[in-house]
């Protein structure tokens, strides 16, 4: 057998590279003051320390947070075997009623000048119909390959990096998008229909091999890296979902609906939709 061959053989499908993927991850909202501290950690680890995008919120602690935090509910994603934080994800829903800048979304804040689209634009839709997924983060440890070197600034993490399978790292690829679906379904759950997200040219990109195709809606600017304000809608998101993906949205939706019924929270008033 030749070895493009027999590495062929050895591919998992993606039905159960998914299906190990449920398996060996959960999806948490983090309601708590210490499970948000979970969330704040390690966008220090990755904004403040690996990227240097953020200043630390809080030195001490080492924790990364922000006044749109308020507004937001949180959710990360915990590898079950280790016990680490692999990601997190916020989901931001604006208070028209409140003060500025709680009366929007981040990106209407530091990016407004750059949003040019006629039509898909904050200002001219319902304000009540619309949310923003950002601080979306993997740990570096799941993002790292097996042969470089790193040292471990995650402080939910053990004192030594943690050994990963290949077979466990074939399914770190998911995590991002995995991420985004969380959002996704949040905000739906939340019964807003409409997604705007601050992202570098790369994801999109990624989201669109999963079905998720979004539209362009501002110029590029220079905020953590290159970035620019994308748009996607409940028809377009949920009739592009790759059927492959399907389970894991499911998974995703049952989960969190469970959970979001229990948030002790202004948004758990809100009627939960499907």
């Amino acid at each position: 057998m030749k070895p493009s061959q027999q590495k062929a053989n050895n591919r998992e499908s993606p039905d159960v590279l998914i299906e190990r993927f449920i398996k060996e991850f959960k999806f948490k909202l983090c309601i708590a003051a210490h499970e948000k501290e979970l969330v704040y950690r390690l966008r220090h680890d990755v904004y403040c320390e690996e990227l240097q995008y953020e200043k630390a919120s809080d030195p001490i602690k080492k924790l990364e947070f922000d006044i749109y935090d308020q507004n937001s509910i949180h959710c990360l994603i915990e590898h079950r075997r280790t016990g680490l934080v692999a990601g997190c994800v916020r989901v931001v829903v604006p208070t028209p009623s409140n003060l500025y800048p709680l009366n929007q979304l981040p990106l209407q804040s530091y990016g407004r000048d750059s949003l040019t689209h006629a039509e898909l634009h904050p200002d001219k839709l319902d304000p009540e119909s619309f949310y923003e997924i950002s601080r979306l983060a993997v740990n570096r440890l799941f993002r790292t390959r097996p042969k470089e070197e790193i040292v471990s600034t995650t402080s939910n993490s053990m004192n030594d990096t943690p050994a990963f399978s290949t077979e466990e790292r074939k399914l770190f690829p998911l995590l991002a998008t995995s991420l985004f679906i969380t959002g996704y379904v949040l905000g739906r759950q939340l019964g807003k229909n409409q997604v705007f997200a601050m992202m570098e040219p790369s994801l999109p990109r990624l989201l669109s091999l999963t079905g998720f195709h979004f539209t362009k809606v501002g110029e590029t600017i220079d905020f953590h890296g290159r970035r620019s304000a994308y748009y996607i809608n409940k028809q377009q998101a949920e009739n592009g979902l790759k059927l492959t993906l399907l389970p894991l949205y499911q998974h995703i939706q049952e989960t969190l609906t469970l959970q979001l019924r229990e948030v002790p929270h202004e948004f758990a008033s809100t009627p939960l939709t499907t």
